[in-house]
């Protein structure tokens, strides 16, 4: 006798729009902040400490009609590196990537020393990514502080 396993959403599927998924689950708050969701107008589903195999457990965003654009993508790479990005189309997936740290960050995070020249002038923050894996690094190109996960500020 056969039996059909039923799959159960835990979170409802998306028409249109955007989905980030593996987000470690301590990180699904930090996401939404930095994308500024609290000031979309768009229907934001989110799940935190959900079961996952690879992850123990993860968080997800769903955002529909949203589409990030390059900037933003590069600020949940900071965060959640390891996080997917999903378009959806009418209910299709129409492309998935897993979100990358690129070698420079121009303008997105503020430098924490206050000494840099990039707080004290109109000049654009500009870091060097020096270790992508398994802790993340950038150094500041004007004063060359090296900085951490923990210590970033998004502008």
């Amino acid at each position: 006798m056969k039996t059909n396993k039923m799959k159960e959403l835990i979170v409802n599927a998306l028409d249109n729009g955007t989905v980030i998924d593996h987000i470690p689950s301590a990180s699904v708050m930090q996401v939404a902040r930095i994308l500024k969701l609290d000031e979309s107008k768009s229907t934001i589903i989110m799940g935190m400490n959900m079961e996952s195999s690879k992850m123990g457990s993860k968080g997800i965003i769903k955002v529909r009609e949203t589409y990030f654009k390059p900037n933003e993508i590069n600020k949940i790479s900071l965060v959640a590196p390891q996080a997917t990005l999903t378009i959806i189309e009418n209910y299709d997936v129409k492309e998935k990537r897993i979100v990358e740290v690129p070698d420079e960050i121009v303008g997105l995070i503020q430098c924490p020393n206050a000494k840099c020249i990039t707080n004290h002038e109109t000049v654009t923050t500009r870091f060097h990514v020096v270790n992508k894996s398994p802790e993340l690094k950038m150094e500041c190109h004007y004063c060359e502080k090296v900085i951490g996960k923990e210590d970033l500020k998004f502008i």
